[in-house]
Order: structure tokens, then sequence, then C-alpha cells
């Protein structure tokens, strides 16, 4: 895997092997992050099933000022941490090893400009993850919360939300949401 795009583009990452991860692969993360641009400089980015950290470096290396890894793999959370390292991008990144509902409490009072959720495909943790962002306030007004899934009604905006971009990549649909305004 590698950056694809500014700062620390060309640098190689670790992970891609991650046993539990699908990497998102360089073509669709150049898409992605080429829909993000508006939003993404100076953004704070918290990528809730991180894997490899793929999307929050990817970030970063875009403009990002801060980003939270969250993974519940142990083997995942030291590889984001050698590919941070690697990068020498430590002080820029948060992160958390766990399960993503207590982590989510814990960052209660925090504010994201963009949120990645791409969880293992075949749960309901898209809904799950949601549910809890708004209850605990985590968007800003103006934030905008990626959606990843094998399941094209997964990554549906939920009421609340409406689309701004929907792509579909092979087997992977993926949209870009933010909340409604009234």
């Amino acid at each position: 895997m590698r950056i694809v795009s500014g700062k620390y583009k060309g640098k190689k990452i670790a992970g891609y092997d991650l046993l539990g991860t699908r990497p998102t692969m360089d073509r669709v993360k150049e898409s992605l992050f080429a829909m993000l641009q508006p939003i993404l400089t100076d953004s704070i980015c918290l990528d809730l099933f991180a894997g490899s950290g793929n999307l929050g470096f990817e970030a970063l290396s875009q403009g990002a000022r801060e980003v939270v890894l969250v993974d519940k793999n142990y083997q995942a959370l030291q590889v984001m941490k050698k590919n941070a390292a690697l990068l020498q991008i430590e002080e820029k990144i948060s992160f958390y090893q766990g399960d993503f509902k207590k982590i989510l409490a814990q960052l209660q009072g925090r504010k994201f400009t963009l949120i990645f959720l791409d969880p293992p495909y075949e749960t309901d943790y898209i809904d799950q993850a949601l549910t809890l962002i708004h209850t605990y306030q985590l968007l800003t007004d103006q934030g905008w919360i990626v959606l990843e899934s094998n399941d094209p009604s997964k990554v549906e905006p939920p009421h609340g939300y409406e689309l701004i971009k929907y792509r579909k990549y092979g087997d992977k649909y993926i949209s870009i949401i933010k909340p409604t305004t009234s």
C-alpha cells in the first residue's frame, strides 16, 4: 500500500495483508479523496474501523490537521503505530484500541470534521456507529461521514443526513453524507 497524493505521496505503508482488513485500493482511495477535497484541509478526522490506518494517513498527507485512528485489533494498532513512526507523524495521531462503542463514548466532547466508517461488511456497525455519533454529537455541523460497504442499502443516508456523493467500485459502495440543514 502507498500514499497516493499530498505531502507523503508515494510513501509505502504496512498493513495490506493485515488479517481481518480490506485495505482501500489506490484507485478507489484517489477517487474518494478527490471527492473529499472541499472539507479535507485542516480537518480533524476519525477513522473508526481503521485497520492499517490507510485512510487516516492519506487524510494527513492531503491536509488534515489531526486524525484519530480506532480499531479493536491489537495487531492493527501496532501496524498503525509503525506506519505513523515511518511517516514521522505520531504527534498528529491519537490511537485507540477497543470496541468502537466504548471508544465513541470516550470521544464524547470531541468534534470531527470527517469520519470514516468502513466496518466489517457482515455487521450492522454502520447503523450503530451513526446512532452513537449523533448521540454524542461527534460531527461538526458542516462535517461529512464516509460510509463504505458491499451492500448498497447500508450506505444510504439515514434520517437526518443528506447524500453528497455516491460511488460504486467493484463490489464496494461508498457514500459521503452530511447532516441535513433545515
